[in-house]
Parts: structure tokens; C-alpha cells; sequence
């Protein structure tokens, strides 16, 4: 039964940290490469966006890494 519940715990931390991986590209890089690009947009509010997804990035990757603490040996 632990082998099971370890596998079921590391593949939700795997698609949690996934999803870390993404809010940081889509919402926290990628408003900033368009900004420095040239894209007419108003740099405080991409700046405010980007620091929120960048937080929350970080956020869900320490959420993940929790839920592997929960691992039976």
C-alpha cells in the first residue's frame, strides 16, 4: 500500500510543480519579454503581475515539495 500512496503522492507534487513551472513562465516572464519588446502596455501593472506570479510560482513549487514530505517509508 505505501508503494502505491509514495507513486500517487510524487505524481501530484510532479503536475503541481508543473503548474509552478507555467504561472512563472506564462505570468511572470512572459509579461516582462512583451514589455521589453516594445509592447504598449503599462509597465507598474506588468511589473505588480509578474511579482504576484513570480510569489505564486514559488508558492505551489514549496507546496510540492510539502507534499513529498509526506512519503512513506
Amino acid at each position: 500500500m505505501s508503494l502505491v500512496h509514495n507513486e500517487r503522492t510524487k505524481l501530484s507534487a510532479t503536475y503541481l510543480n508543473g503548474v509552478a513551472i507555467a504561472v512563472m513562465a506564462v505570468g511572470g516572464v512572459g509579461p516582462i519579454v512583451s514589455v521589453l519588446n516594445g509592447g504598449a502596455a503599462p509597465a507598474l501593472g506588468i511589473a505588480a503581475i509578474s511579482v504576484i506570479c513570480l510569489v505564486g510560482s514559488i508558492a505551489l513549487h514549496f507546496l510540492a515539495r510539502r507534499l513529498l514530505g509526506s512519503l512513506v517509508s
